[in-house]
Order: C-alpha cells, then structure tokens, then sequence
C-alpha cells in the first residue's frame, strides 16, 4: 500500500487506524450455519458464524476465551439480524450442542477424527487402537448404519480389554489400563447421534465438516502472519474487513 501511494508505512499506519470497518449488507433468511472459533495468540480471537449457501459470514465477534457463552451471544445476535438457523455444524465443544437442540445438528467430520487421533495418535500400535482408527477414518464415505455396526462389532469384540484394569503397587488405587483408548472410544459414541445429520436432511445439503470456515481461517492467518509488528488495534481492523468481506 506505501509504495502503490508512493508514501511512508507509517502513512499508511496512520490511515488504517482511522478507517472504519465496512461491512456488506445481507439479506436475512433461512441458513444452514456453520460456527466456530479462531485464536490469534493464547486470549485474543473471533466467534463466527457463517452462512453456508452464501459463504458469508453473518456474526464475528472478538473474544479471549473459547466458551458456551459466546456462542450463546451469537445465536442471539443472528436471530436479532432477522436470520433463521436451519442446521448447525459444530465443533463438537461440550455444551454447545445443547444451545442448538431445537434445530438439526451435525458433528464436523474432521474435527471427530481429530480427536480420535490426539488418543490413538496418527500410528497406533495396540491392535484395538489401530482397528478403531480405521473405523473412524471411513467416516465420510460410511452411512449411519454402516458406520455404526462396526463401531458396535469393535466395541465387543475388545470388551474385555478395555475393561482390564491396573492397581498402583503402592496406593492400591486403580485406573483403567487403556485409558485413552477409552476415551476416543467415548467420544465417537457420543457423538455419534450427530455424525451422520447430514443425510437424514438431503434437502438441506448440511456439510459434513467446518472445512468452509476453517479454510478461511487458514487464509486469513497466512495474510495476517505476513504483517507483523502491527498493533494490536490496526490487526484487528485488518482482521475484521477480512472476515466481513
């Protein structure tokens, strides 16, 4: 921008600080939407919440913390503007589903197998994890039905196993000895009622992952990484046309 006006960067600085934030009108009406957060740093990001079909964003709002309240916020603000939630894709953030029981609610794909794999890690080496990851990876190419006769097959065939125990010598405590296979097993059974939302509403056409959010997110982190030393004010003007836009 300082050399296309043949100025100074602290010209342009100048500027920036005192433009106003634009933001295009969009009609209100009925949207399947997407929401999710970004983080720029450990306590400073943004809530969106984005319209599917239009691959625009309806509600952004900076915040320090990833919470149930701030999506609360948004569903309150998005239904202010005028605009209807036809469906939900989330996350899969405890608590915020309940906010959205009132209309159709889809786990994201990716973020599912994500977790999975923060348990199972990206090469198991235990037969039980590594058969529960190959399950979990036929997710967006499996029906609900599919899906879940061999999660349900796995699940019995590696009872007893994940019901084995381990005693401290000393305390005489126990803990379950495979315990993060557990985990990942817990959250694909209970997330399991909202993987497969997206096609009991074909009309809908309800992505199956975040990816229209997250892909933007990817970009806009690219654009803002490539300047810095800006305030913190300047970026988030920068980061708020962006996302307007």
């Amino acid at each position: 921008m300082a050399k296309e006006n043949d100025r100074c960067i602290n010209w342009v600085k100048t500027k920036l600080a005192k433009a106003q934030s634009l933001k295009k009108e969009i009609k209100p009406d009925g949207y399947v939407m997407i929401a999710d957060c970004t983080f720029f740093g450990r306590s400073y990001g943004f809530i969106i919440f984005r319209a599917v079909e239009l691959k625009r964003n309806i509600y952004i709002n900076s915040l320090m913390f990833e919470t149930v309240y701030e999506y609360e916020k948004g569903r309150i603000k998005v239904q202010k503007l005028g605009f209807k939630i036809k469906a939900m894709v989330l996350d899969g953030r405890p608590g915020v589903r309940n906010l959205f029981s009132d209309v159709p609610v889809q786990m994201c794909h990716f973020h599912q197998k994500q977790i999975v794999q923060r348990y199972l890690t990206l090469r198991p080496r235990l037969e039980a994890s590594v058969e529960l990851k190959v399950i979990s990876d036929t997710l967006a190419n499996a029906t609900e039905e599919e899906f879940t006769a061999k999660f349900n097959a796995w699940g019995d065939r590696w009872d007893s196993f994940l019901k084995e125990r381990t005693t401290d010598p000393i305390t005489k405590r126990w803990h379950y000895t495979h315990k993060r296979i557990r985990s990942a097993r817990h959250s694909l059974k209970n997330n399991l009622p909202y993987l497969f939302t997206y096609l009991k509403y074909p009309e809908l056409n309800i992505p199956n992952t975040t990816n229209s959010l997250d892909g933007s997110f990817s970009w806009l982190k690219q654009k803002v990484g490539i300047h810095r030393g800006m305030t913190k004010e300047n970026r988030a003007k920068i980061i708020e046309y962006i996302l307007n836009n």
